[in-house]
């Protein structure tokens, strides 16, 4: 996947000044950045949960132009693309197996038993093998989020878009899902991630973007952009978090 010079605009502030990004089979690429960077609201647009005012992106033998591109085309590249959500964003009236199931059978046609055996395996994949007819409100935080994972792993996509995926938990909880990405990482799943999680980075990120005012100020592996931070604004980033 390439996406390149997307730009998002709301309410007369640029969010999104020209991003760019190329992703390659196997990548984790990891965006860090302060609050109010635009790390969302790129991840967003990758996965036309916002639609930009412009960019393009190719993916899948084709080049489409964001502000333009068809409902049918967004269908075509959310079948081939996972996200899981900073707030879990699962239906409080279905059991955990029902909930990574759902988008299987309404969204892609498929037959319930074939779902539920695809939704079986996705949860055990995160260690819930005992949570199937869990509903939301009888799971943990950290057991919701890796529900969540199961949903957007069980269609078996291209590259999986995380958004700050342990932000909503408790300190305690972070551990656990940071532990399923890693082990998702390690099978070779593509991945795009937006967190605030620095050690992760360093560990399991093939590259790390930093973002600053809507643009990607820096662009590294990770081992020169922890140890030789090229930036005035990524230093002062890392003093930070880095203590």
């Amino acid at each position: 996947m390439r996406v390149s010079d997307v730009r998002k605009n709301f309410q007369g502030s640029e969010v999104l000044k020209g991003v760019s990004l190329t992703v390659e089979k196997g990548d984790v690429i990891v965006i860090l950045g302060p609050s109010g960077s635009g790390k969302t609201t790129f991840l967003r647009c990758m996965n036309f949960l916002e639609r930009a005012d412009s960019g393009t992106m190719e993916f899948g033998g084709e080049t489409l132009d964001l502000a333009k591109v068809t409902s049918k085309q967004i269908y075509q590249i959310r079948k081939k693309t996972g996200f899981v959500f900073q707030n879990y964003c699962l239906f409080n009236n279905k059991t955990a197996l029902q909930n990574v199931t759902e988008g299987l059978i309404v969204g892609r046609g498929m037959k319930k038993e074939a779902a539920v055996a695809i939704g079986k395996k996705a949860l055990d994949r995160v260690g819930l093998s005992d949570r199937y007819d869990f509903y939301p409100h009888q799971l943990s935080g950290g057991q919701q989020q890796r529900v969540g994972i199961a949903r957007a792993i069980a269609p078996n996509p291209e590259v999986i878009f995380f958004d700050e995926p342990t932000s909503a938990l408790d300190p305690e909880l972070i551990g656990e899902v940071l532990n399923v990405i890693k082990d998702l990482a390690g099978d070779g799943i593509t991945m795009v991630v937006v967190t605030h999680e620095m050690e992760f980075a360093r560990e399991v990120g093939t590259r790390i973007l930093f973002m600053d005012q809507g643009l990607v100020t820096e662009e590294n592996t990770p081992e020169a952009f922890f140890r030789m931070p090229k930036n005035e604004r990524t230093r002062q980033f890392l003093a930070r978090f880095m203590k």
